[in-house]
């Protein structure tokens, strides 16, 4: 008899270990253990990774990170969280350290504050300078008194012409910054640009990371389908996410889960998470751990009961889902203009909207991409990086906005705004501003896919009331074109939205997303439902 307690019972003793889940698991039994040694951390080699990419010669680098914040007017601490540039350079997940980077030299000194007497009393101690030289990948480790007297010290016996002083931002110079004659350069640029470029290319370690997050993540979504016919609430699915998450050892979800029944799909990011499922069809679930300070990503739409899909028009939407998330998962490779991909999502989930009706079926799937009312049903993009964040960092966003770009447009009306054209440099997809009456000057550019990034491909298709009723259906250029009587049968839906996460790898990708879906998802919901959940159901907890 297989348990998936096994699996992570294991992964407490043995967090260098990658665990992983082999087999389909259709039947009860979701598949064999397999333990891979993960690569070791390098901080050193992403420091080194940054200077490549700025091409710095000299001067130090120096972030902070994330100290103990209370709530306001108490005396309670927000639950820690380190700041993520300073653990992507440091590999440090403990309070109140500060970190120098000698470029010269390539001498990186991690800064941590003395012990506290206090402090171990109540909450434990954190890292001696002994511990920290042993676990983290720097050159030397001291305690942050001596910080602004080695600051000074570096910057003093330097030459004139290497007093350069690289920061993220600058309400992150050191407390107290020591003044020098002539002044010292303060730089705020040239960091963070080199950061988001490194960050965008995961090493063998980083993607070990996110691996293990995914894979727990996706043992949790496997178990919530095994007992989505026992649960009554948004709120009890949320609750057992959560507690095979954390049983397994990720303490952290990546963001706020999204546990969205019936119309509350329909709402992008829903997070009330505190309806009934009594009398909804489906569950639209985006929910994702993560496992040290890396992120997972994950959504599948089921259905709440045992038959499968509770009406033909939830099935109808899912199958269209599903084809957008295939049809750009298998285009995935290095050099692939992800926005491209963008744009075919749009032009599936346009031909599959007139099969059924819902545009009209004398109506062209140009001519719906050309007035962007597919966005009406599609309004989100169709993914992005993951890594230390959910929504990654890069030098150039998989989907457009940057300061500088090669074209200039005015976007005034409903059509462009929506979507753009297939032959555009332009993609307003994550666009912030009205739908339908902005009028904004947007400079636009989309990056192309390069090995070792990892991505999320997450196209949805929703129904909006308001949306729809408020914001689209008022424009006659788009009402024209909808069929309102076929649409309104086609309103209980709420949402549909399928996400993986992808790793692009030399000559393409691998899914590293073990999640269930399509028809494996409804066979795991159906043997569900005749599993009585006792001590030998192999995802009791």
């Amino acid at each position: 008899m297989f348990k998936s307690t096994e699996v992570f019972e294991r992964a407490h003793t043995c967090d260098a270990y990658d665990i992983r889940i082999n087999g389909t698991g259709i039947s009860k039994y979701p598949g064999r253990l397999r333990i891979i040694p993960m690569e070791q951390p390098s901080a050193k080699q992403h420091v080194q990774s940054v200077v490549h990419h700025s091409k710095l010669f000299q001067g130090l680098i120096y972030l902070v990170g994330q100290k103990e914040v209370y709530f306001e007017d108490s005396d309670m601490t927000y639950p820690f969280r380190q700041r993520r540039y300073f653990y992507y350079l440091s590999g440090v997940n403990e309070p109140g350290c500060h970190l120098i980077y000698d470029i010269e030299h390539d001498y990186l000194t991690l800064y941590i504050p003395p012990i506290s007497p206090q402090t171990v009393i109540w909450v434990g101690r954190g890292s001696t300078m002994d511990e920290a030289k042993d676990k983290y990948d720097v050159d030397a480790v001291r305690l942050t008194t001596s910080l602004n007297d080695d600051i000074y010290h570096r910057i003093n016996h330097s030459p004139c012409h290497q007093r350069i002083f690289y920061v993220l931002h600058k309400d992150q110079l050191p407390p107290t910054l020591p003044s020098f004659d002539p002044p010292l350069e303060i730089d705020t640029w040239t960091l963070i640009t080199a950061l988001n470029r490194s960050r965008a290319i995961k090493s063998p370690h980083e993607i070990s990371l996110i691996r293990q997050a995914i894979n727990i993540s996706s043992i949790a979504h496997r178990s919530i389908l095994h007992h989505i016919t026992s649960l009554r609430s948004e709120a009890e699915i949320h609750a057992l996410f959560l507690d095979i998450c954390i049983s397994h050892g990720a303490e952290s979800q990546a963001y706020t889960p999204i546990v969205a029944s019936g119309l509350n799909a329909s709402t992008l990011h829903y997070t009330k998470n505190n309806d009934l499922l009594k009398g909804r069809g489906s569950v639209c679930m985006d929910a994702g751990c993560e496992w040290k300070c890396y992120s997972s990503d994950i959504t599948r739409t089921f259905p709440i009961n045992e038959t499968g899909w509770a009406s033909r028009e939830t099935e109808n939407i899912y199958q269209i889902v599903q084809e957008m998330q295939e049809r750009c998962i298998e285009q995935l490779k290095p050099g692939i203009r992800y926005l491209d991909l963008h744009i075919l999502a749009h032009r599936v989930a346009a031909k599959g909207l007139i099969r059924l009706g819902i545009f009209k079926h004398d109506v062209d799937v140009d001519a719906v991409i050309d007035i962007g009312a597919s966005k009406a049903f599609f309004p989100h993009g169709l993914g992005h990086h993951m890594g230390l964040e959910v929504h990654d960092v890069s030098s150039t966003p998989l989907l457009g906005f940057e300061q500088k770009r090669r074209q200039e447009f005015w976007v005034d009306q409903m059509a462009k705004n929506v979507y753009p054209k297939a032959e555009d440099d332009i993609d307003l997809s994550c666009s912030s501003h009205n739908i339908r009456t902005s009028t904004t000057l947007s400079k636009v550019d989309a990056g192309l896919l390069e090995e070792n990034m990892v991505l999320t491909v997450e196209p949805g298709i929703y129904f909006s009331p308001y949306a729809l009723y408020e914001i689209y259906l008022p424009d006659p250029a788009f009402a024209q074109m909808v069929d309102i009587e076929i649409l309104e049968r086609y309103m209980h839906v709420g949402g549909v939205r399928i996400e993986d996460d992808v790793l692009i790898t030399t000559e393409g990708y691998e899914n590293l997303t073990l999640a269930p879906k399509g028809r494996e998802m409804l066979d795991i919901i159906r043997d569900g439902g005749k599993c009585k959940h006792g001590d030998d159901c192999f995802l009791r907890f």
